[in-house]
């Protein structure tokens, strides 16, 4: 068409390209500004920018020409079937199918082969592998997909990802040197090729050994109150990672069912993908006005602090910042993390447990007129039936109904190994805390943009007007939320691994959406924490207004909550002394103290009446 930019045309390109390779003339493609992603048919790549600068476009032809390359040579329901339950397994299966296909598309055409390229070597750039400088910092799946991808094209691994492979690559071909070299063998080959990534799995100790504790989860996890953290790593895991197709609606409609029968205090849909698309919506029903005849002096002060525009602000859920496929990798590779600090954090989370059991425990007062009968009296009741005091009565617990936000920062300042033991932490307080009745929200807070987005274009477009206010676009991100079961919610918890997430944190606006979320929930007791590393910092806003602007609106959240509000605040600042703001607050400066500090906080709040 004569009006269509050179942008329209090259996606008008691109979509005939994929159709061609796909064979297959239902496919559809378009740009867009997140994840890309493949969803059926549809095809979502990396919007260029207007100029198509190369690097750019080559990205955008990678993954468009990878996403049809898995149409045309990739079964699900083949793949579903042979895919192992283990977390770090299933990572590294999908992966290493992933090198199959991308091969298969380089071996007929040369132009493709460069594309993958292109768009492999963008990719390894945000990939842990290319900051690793130990080895348990090397995710396996990303390692074992180049050694596949070298075995199969003959392409050497991009340079900035050398010195993570070179940590790891003996001790794979040491293990399973002869499986990677079968590969070539059964390329053509699904299933087959399956069964040698089987193999691969158990020499590499990966899969051997692992589905008994997992079985016997199912039966008992729930039940024991400690030492069963390892179990609960495997949990339901079979069902949840099952991601594609007819095969996930079933293992989901069966997970959801399994919820019910948990006693949730609402009805658990029998789709996933409705659990999965909706907690920021239901997030924001939660925050409509609960208790209407709130005296006006419980309502918030008017804040010297605007945004200059709401617009482009978003609270979303996790699962849709990410594709299925990408978030079953971040989690493996969060639960590789977890490996070297599972111990020392699960015997703190027991040691809480054991805390709030012990709040929660019957007590009785014996020798009364009725009540129940008192089976240590019962040889006086048999010896003389009109013998009083042969009753008891359960007291009253003391234990109030809990729930507990942790409210984590999501800025780029945590990248590396802050966030990953803050969303190790989480995780693992979320299943001690479910265990005991206490219901756990975990939410994350960050910008959409750098140094302003969409927000900052409004505010140019309007003649840049004074004082403006706060100039970026807010994300607000529900990883899990209270009413929301661990087992469901603990892959959304692998997205804060994700490279390109972590922006700009403005404090004050995040501390108002968490604390309005708990207001409305119907718990006698509200926990709010706070995990953050510095002081609110946005480029864009604090620019055009005075350097305190968005302190100085923290101080009055935090002022406000502290003094007015009946939820509990506790901060915890890592490697940042967080205690000028907060009135109850710890500062850390080892980010390993984190969950051992998370769970002293805690335990000291639910000792506090």
């Amino acid at each position: 068409m004569p009006n269509q930019s050179d942008l329209d045309r090259f996606r008008d390109v691109l979509a005939g390209t994929a159709r061609a390779i796909a064979r297959d003339g239902e496919v559809e493609l378009s740009f867009t500004a997140d994840a890309p992603s493949q969803a059926g048919r549809s095809i979502k790549v990396p919007m260029p920018g207007r100029a198509l600068p190369a690097e750019q476009v080559a990205e955008a032809r990678g993954f468009a020409d990878g996403y049809a390359l898995r149409l045309r040579h990739h079964d699900v329901m083949k793949h579903a079937r042979a895919a192992p339950p283990e977390p770090v397994a299933r990572a590294v299966f999908d992966a290493v199918e992933t090198a199959r296909i991308e091969a298969l598309g380089a071996a007929g055409y040369a132009g493709v082969a460069d594309n993958l390229a292109s768009s492999l070597e963008m990719r390894m750039r945000s990939d842990p592998i290319a900051r690793a400088r130990t080895r348990d910092e090397v995710p396996l799946s990303s390692a074992i997909q180049l050694m596949v991808r070298e075995r199969l094209t003959g392409r050497a691994p991009p340079a900035g990802t050398l010195p993570g492979l070179a940590l790891v690559a003996d001790w794979i071909e040491e293990k399973a040197g002869r499986d990677l070299d079968a590969m070539a063998l059964a390329i053509d080959d699904q299933e087959a090729f399956a069964r040698i990534v089987a193999a691969l799995l158990e020499d590499l100790e990966l899969t051997e050994g692992e589905m008994a504790p997992d079985d016997a989860d199912e039966g008992g996890a729930e039940d024991e109150g400690t030492d069963d953290s390892e179990q609960d790593e495997g949990e339901d895991e079979g069902e949840q990672d099952q991601g594609e197709g007819q095969v996930e609606a079933r293992g989901e409609q069966r997970e959801s069912e399994s919820d019910a029968g948990e006693g949730e205090s609402r009805q658990a849909p029998d789709d996933m993908d409705a659990i999965d698309g909706d907690p920021g919506e239901d997030g924001e029903e939660g925050m409509l006005p609960v208790r209407p005849n709130r005296p006006l002096s419980d309502l918030p002060p008017q804040f010297d602090y605007r945004a200059f525009t709401t617009q482009y602000d978003e609270v979303i859920a996790a699962t849709e910042l990410c594709d299925p496929e990408e978030l079953v990798r971040l989690r493996a590779y969060l639960d590789q993390q977890l490996l070297s600090l599972q111990g020392i954090v699960t015997k703190l989370a027991n040691r809480l447990q054991r805390r709030l059991m012990a709040q929660q425990s019957r007590a009785w007062d014996f020798d009364q007129e009725e009540g129940l009968l008192d089976a240590a009296r019962l040889a006086r009741v048999v010896v003389n039936p009109t013998q009083s005091l042969s009753y008891k009565v359960e007291r009253d617990t003391d234990f109030r109904d809990t729930v507990v936000t942790l409210l984590i920062d999501n800025s780029g300042s945590m990248r590396g190994r802050p966030i990953s033991i803050a969303a190790i932490s989480a995780d693992i307080l979320a299943r001690t805390l479910e265990r005991c009745g206490v219901k756990t929200e975990i939410l994350g807070f960050t910008t959409r943009a750098w140094k302003g987005g969409q927000a900052r274009d409004a505010w140019l477009a309007a003649g840049r007007p004074p004082q403006p206010g706060r100039l970026n676009d807010v994300r607000h991100i529900v990883y899990k939320q209270a009413d929301e079961p661990w087992r469901r919610a603990r892959k959304s918890l692998g997205l804060m691994m994700r490279e390109g997430l972590l922006k700009e944190n403005i404090d004050g606006e995040a501390l108002l959406w968490a604390h309005g979320r708990l207001l409305a929930r119907p718990e006698e007791r509200r926990i709010l924490m706070v995990i953050s590393d510095g002081a609110p910092v946005d480029d864009s806003t604090l620019s055009v207004n005075s350097g305190s602007y968005l302190e100085r609106h923290l101080r009055q959240v935090i002022g406000w909550i502290e003094s007015r509000s009946p939820v509990s605040l506790v901060a915890i600042g890592i490697g940042h002394d967080v205690t000028r703001y907060y009135n109850r607050a710890v500062t850390i400066m080892d980010v390993d103290q984190l969950a051992g500090t998370m769970i002293d906080q805690l335990a000291s709040l639910f000792d506090d009446e």
